[in-house]
C-alpha cells in the first residue's frame, strides 16, 4: 500500500523502511505512527521478506514525538478518559514493532531521541554511525518515560545504566552506547546503510522458520515480566503531565533555561 511518511524498498529478501519527514527531523506525528503500525501489519503477511531495516531520511533517525502535530494538540481539549485512550498509540506502535516476525535492524544516524530511541530499542539489532546520539529527554521535561520502553532499555544496558540514562535525560554518543550494549556496531556514516544491508543479508540467508521461532522465544523470555508494570505507563505519563514540574520543564526547554523542579 502507498505511504505518505514512509519510504519502503524491497530487494530480494530484505526490506528498508525509511521515516520520511526530514523537514521535521522525522518527528513522530500521529499519522506517521499509524503508518508504522500499518507497515508492521503488512510484514506479518509478507512471507518473502526475512529482514527489515529501519532508517531515517535526512540528518536524523528521529527526534521523537512531534509536539507540534495538530492532531496531538487537538487532544488537549478532550477529557481524561479520551486522552488516555488516544495516548495508547505509542505503546501499540512499540508492541507492533516488537512483534514483527522478521529480524529487524535499526540504522541510527544523527539523533534518535525520545520516541526515536524507543523505536530503536524495540528492534532486534542496532547499528549506529559514529555521529549518532541517543537519549530519552522525558524526565528532563518532568515526564515519565512511556511507550513500554523502560524495560526495553533495561534489557539492553542493565538497570544502573538505564536509571542513569533515563533519569538524567542525557544524550549518549555512539562509543558509549556500544560499550553499554545498546549499539551492536558503530561504523562511519558513509558505511551505515551498507553495513545494515550486510547484516540484514546474513539473517535473511538463514532458514526463516527456526530464525523467527528463536526471535519469538528470546523476546518472550526477556519480556516475561514487562507487562507486570508497563500496562500502566501511560497512566504515569498522564499523572506527570498534569504536574507543575511538567509545565516548568516544557517552559524551560522552550525558553532555553535550566528548569527549577519543586516536586509538585
Amino acid at each position: 500500500m502507498p505511504y505518505q511518511y514512509l519510504l519502503v524498498e524491497r530487494q530480494d529478501q530484505v526490506a528498508v523502511v525509511t521515516f520520511n519527514r526530514p523537514q521535521k527531523l522525522n518527528a513522530l506525528s500521529l499519522d506517521l505512527m499509524e503508518e508504522i503500525i500499518k507497515i508492521t501489519e503488512e510484514f506479518r503477511e509478507d512471507y518473502e521478506t526475512r529482514a527489515v531495516i529501519f532508517a531515517g531520511a535526512g540528518k536524523h533517525f528521529s527526534a521523537g514525538a512531534d509536539l507540534t502535530d495538530p492532531r496531538r494538540q487537538n487532544q488537549a481539549g478532550k477529557n481524561m478518559l479520551a486522552r488516555l485512550r488516544d495516548s495508547h498509540i505509542g505503546p501499540r506502535m512499540l508492541r507492533a514493532l516488537l512483534d514483527i516476525p522478521q529480524i529487524t535492524i535499526a540504522a541510527l544516524h544523527g539523533a534518535a531521541l525520545g520516541g526515536g530511541a524507543c523505536i530503536a530499542s524495540a528492534l532486534d539489532f542496532r547499528i549506529g554511525s559514529t555521529d549518532c546520539v541517543v537519549g530519552y529527554p522525558e524526565c528532563g521535561l518532568g515526564m515519565s518515560l512511556s511507550w513500554v520502553s523502560v524495560p526495553l532499555c533495561v534489557h539492553l544496558v542493565g538497570p544502573a545504566r538505564a536509571k542513569r540514562w533515563i533519569i538524567l535525560a542525557t544524550r549518549e554518543n555512539a562509543e558509549t552506547l556500544r560499550e553499554w550494549g545498546f549499539l551492536d556496531e558503530v561504523v562511519p556514516p558513509e558505511e551505515l546503510m551498507n553495513r545494515a544491508r550486510a547484516m540484514a543479508g546474513q539473517y535473511a540467508a538463514m532458514p526463516p522458520i527456526p530464525a523467527q521461532m528463536i526471535k519469538r522465544s528470546v523476546n518472550a523470555i526477556a519480556s516475561a515480566l514487562d507487562q507486570a508494570i508497563m500496562h500502566m505507563d501511560m497512566d504515569q505519563v498522564a499523572l506527570t503531565a498534569s504536574s507543575r514540574d511538567y509545565r516548568e520543564g516544557v517552559s524551560a526547554f522552550l525558553e532555553k533555561r535550566k528548569p527549577e523542579f519543586i516536586g509538585d
